[in-house]
């Protein structure tokens, strides 16, 4: 814990090593985010009356390779970007949690009540109490604490908004009260337990492991409890290219939408236990080919069997990505970035909401970034699907066109220019 004026003096002389990790080296965006930090401190003294504090950042993640793989237990090649939730964050003595964040009203967890609440699912009020509850369990020290939290991390963006709020959670509680002694791991294993279990959502463990860890990483979910994580040694600035994300918007949270994002790991599961097996990476391609006679007379539909094919091919894909970027092979790489991006669209099929299939704004961003980068560059859905954000990588010399293509129809500011950082959910020790 640290007082805000000595943060503050810290945070603007402005070569802080831990910052330019953070948000790299233009001194614009230093400049940006030494008073994002300073005016979230502010904030924190006038709403909690207090200004002996401590300092969090917890980034977004880009999915790179392994498109709705993680749930059942397959690999996955993802890493942690630049744009962030931050806190402000400090015991209050009491058994209640108070968060503010930026844009909406405070709310507060009693950790006294750890039962799950149908009625507060998809709030940030349930994924706080599963996390507290999930601590709890394993052992770790839980108590009050109050913080202000500022997002840049844009919700819907398939950048995991949602899992690096968890983590950035999991973080505060951990440094706040554990000395930190919760890894990286375990911090992401509780996110994702608590968007399961409290908020309402089947999602898999990626997001929250990009988010936790950081870097540039690949994981094995074949034993999901245990995780293997496994760093690339890749420089991506090196190659000329940029990363861009660019916001396309559409998705939907009705419940027939919410059905649709869930059929995917149930219809992949389905296909599964028709082999006698939980997850698709129990099979194989060939044990599934084999059966599709009998799974169709079963009643498996036929978009679980394709949601099925493309789980095979993609899992697979993963370990070529990581075995091209660890040769400098990036061409390559950049083919299977397609082929991966072919792959959702034909037979994972989570390019669109049947439920509302003439919003198709991710399939007019993909035809738009075919038109412009085509033998130059890659695209490819990125995240859940279903509207959200799509993923390219641009050579620089496309990079113009690329943007003002798809801010023409998406609007200015929808392209986000990004970069892997190193450091995933972490206090800030300036």
């Amino acid at each position: 814990m640290t007082k805000i004026s000595s943060l503050i003096e810290k945070i603007n002389e402005g070569n802080n090593p831990l910052f330019l990790e953070l948000y790299g080296t233009d001194t614009a965006i230093l400049k940006e985010q030494a008073d994002r930090y300073a005016s979230l401190m502010s904030e924190f003294e006038s709403t909690y009356g207090a200004d002996d504090v401590s300092l969090f950042s917890s980034p977004g993640r880009t999915e790179i390779g392994g498109n709705h793989t993680d749930h059942n237990y397959g690999r996955v090649l993802a890493g942690a970007v630049n744009l962030d939730n931050i806190a402000v964050a400090a015991p209050n003595g009491t058994n209640t949690i108070r968060i503010k964040s930026a844009g909406y009203p405070e709310f507060q967890v009693e950790l006294t009540d750890f039962q799950p609440n149908e009625a507060e699912f998809y709030t940030s009020t349930s994924l706080v109490k599963g996390i507290a509850a999930k601590m709890k369990d394993n052992g770790y020290s839980i108590a009050g604490f109050d913080a202000c939290i500022e997002g840049r991390v844009p919700k819907g963006s398939g950048l995991s908004s949602s899992a690096s709020f968890e983590v950035l959670i999991g973080a505060i509680m951990s440094e706040l009260f554990n000395e930190g002694k919760m890894d990286a791991v375990e911090n992401a294993i509780i996110g994702q337990w608590s968007e399961n279990n409290y908020f309402g959502k089947p999602c898999g463990l990626m997001d929250q492991t990009a988010c936790s860890c950081g870097g540039l990483i690949t994981i094995d979910f074949k034993d999901p409890a245990n995780p293997i994580v496994k760093e690339v040694d890749f420089d991506f600035v090196s190659t000329g290219f940029s990363l861009v994300i660019t916001d396309v918007g559409g998705g939907h949270d009705d419940p027939a939408s919410q059905a649709e994002y869930a059929s995917l790991p149930t219809e992949m599961k389905s296909v599964a236990a028709e082999l006698g097996a939980n997850v698709l990476r129990e099979v194989t391609l060939e044990q599934i080919v084999d059966k599709i006679p009998a799974i169709r007379e079963k009643g498996v539909s036929d978009r679980a069997i394709l949601r099925a094919y493309h789980f095979q091919g993609d899992n697979a894909r993963v370990v070529k990505q990581v075995e091209a970027l660890e040769n400098n092979d990036f061409q390559s790489f950049l083919t299977m970035v397609v082929e991966s991006g072919y792959s959702s669209y034909m037979y994972n099929q989570n390019i669109f909401d049947v439920v509302h299939k003439d919003e198709q704004v991710v399939s007019l961003g993909l035809a738009l970034s075919e038109m412009v980068l085509k033998g130059s560059g890659a695209w490819r859905v990125h995240g859940g699907g279903f509207g959200g954000t799509i993923q390219a990588f641009v050579p620089q010399n496309k990079l113009d066109e690329y943007v003002k293509t798809l801010e023409h129809v998406y609007g200015e500011g929808k392209c986000h220019k990004l970069f892997i950082r190193a450091k995933g959910s972490v206090k800030l020790d300036l």
